[in-house]
């Protein structure tokens, strides 16, 4: 029979023994305590419900206004955002898409021919990889390395790029470890990316949520004047506003003159094939952003809260727990006495607690685990207990 699927699909669709031991305790009815949510309109945090449906009534959604980059006004709330952070930013640096993946995609398009490669962070989202071979490219993968923080390994950096490589992505706060790029970190990758002529996509969408550390800077805040190759930046509402399912996000495009007017003819090019973000979440963004602070605020205050429980609950144990600077995630290291699936499985299977293995991460030690931690309170400190003690009868 011929081939029906393109090799773009090549994806490995079998479930592992976590998913099937999920499945059953899920068929059983069991009560799963699950430290995998990253779903803050599930987590019990309060929106603004009346405001929110207020402001999705806009009557001139009802009007149908292609713009292949967004709506001119909802263009201009984005910039506002960037304004209040000291930025000089125009609507015209702003592609709006209708989620972060669709903005990898439509950077993969204007960037990269078939065949080229992207460079990605690992550890990391695992996502990204699916998305690099929907448009059929390669991935190579430059190193976090843990030295009392985690930091990009910037001569294994340097060494995975290749004269088929078209763009650097990194992501602050990295996903999963929760680490913001320093200064230091960001210039020489800013030098690697200009010597190889490679773009840059920086993926900002955790970078409103410092854990414990104050407010911190973006690459675009330390470096203003960028002098360098083109540049993206990336957010969205699905962190910005806790509001995963108004599907907007946004591209900020910085570099040279010259070089920014021929990719943003290029994005617009792209952008006018797809047309996807919805009228009405643009003409509604004014007031969603303008209420959305009251939502980060309780994000902010779990996400610390349950870190600073999990970081006095871990100590004299057998667990490690790496430092988390911002995110909604956090690494523990487990006893190397078994790998990370089946710790993963002996978690549900024991005690009924779902937690990500780190593998899915790229991480390649063994006994890696993540976490959330955004699930609510008393969900998270039953959840950890019973780990805890999970661990403490398994290396007994």
């Amino acid at each position: 029979m011929k081939k029906v699927l393109s090799n773009r699909l090549r994806f490995d669709v079998r479930k592992n023994l976590l998913t099937q031991t999920l499945e059953e305790k899920r068929r059983t009815g069991e009560r799963i305590l699950d430290l995998t949510c990253s779903n803050p309109t599930i987590c019990g945090f309060q929106y603004p419900e009346s405001n929110l449906l207020q402001a999705l009534s806009n009557p001139k959604a009802m009007i149908y206004e292609p713009h292949p980059a967004g709506l001119p006004e909802a263009r201009e709330v984005v910039a506002s955002i960037y304004r209040r952070r000291g930025a000089e930013v125009s609507p015209r640096d702003f592609f709006l898409t209708a989620s972060t993946s669709e903005a990898y995609s439509f950077l993969f398009k204007l960037l990269a021919d078939s065949g080229d490669e992207v460079l990605i962070p690992r550890p990391g989202y695992p996502l990204f990889e699916d998305l690099a071979s929907l448009e059929g490219l390669r991935v190579r993968y430059y190193s976090l390395e843990y030295h009392g923080r985690w930091w990009v390994d910037l001569q294994g950096l340097r060494g995975a790029i290749t004269p088929r490589s078209r763009a650097l992505v990194v992501i602050n706060p990295n996903n999963p470890t929760g680490s913001f790029l320093s200064e230091a970190e960001w210039r020489h990758i800013q030098q690697f990316s200009t010597e190889a002529g490679l773009a840059i996509i920086c993926d900002e969408v955790f970078f409103d949520y410092p854990i414990l550390t104050g407010d911190r800077e973006s690459p675009f805040d330390l470096l203003p004047e960028w002098q360098a190759g083109p540049a993206f930046f990336l957010g969205g509402l699905s962190k910005f506003a806790g509001l995963p399912q108004m599907k907007l996000s946004w591209i900020l495009l910085r570099g040279p003159q010259p070089v920014c007017e021929e990719l943003r003819e290029g994005l617009e090019l792209v952008a006018d094939a797809y047309l996807s973000v919805g009228a009405l979440v643009q003409h509604s963004l004014k007031e969603i952003v303008g209420f959305s602070g009251g939502v980060r605020d309780q994000i902010r205050q779990r996400v610390a809260g349950n870190y600073r429980w999990l970081e006095s609950s871990v100590q004299g144990s057998a667990i490690d727990l790496f430092p988390a600077e911002g995110g909604w995630y956090t690494v523990l290291q487990l006893p190397r006495v078994m790998d990370d699936e089946k710790w993963c499985v002996l978690f549900l299977k024991d005690s009924n607690v779902l937690v990500h293995p780190g593998y899915l991460f790229g991480f390649v030690q063994e006994g890696m685990v993540v976490v959330s931690l955004l699930p609510e309170a008393e969900v998270f400190r039953v959840g950890i207990s019973r780990l805890l003690n999970c661990v403490d009868r398994a290396v007994q």
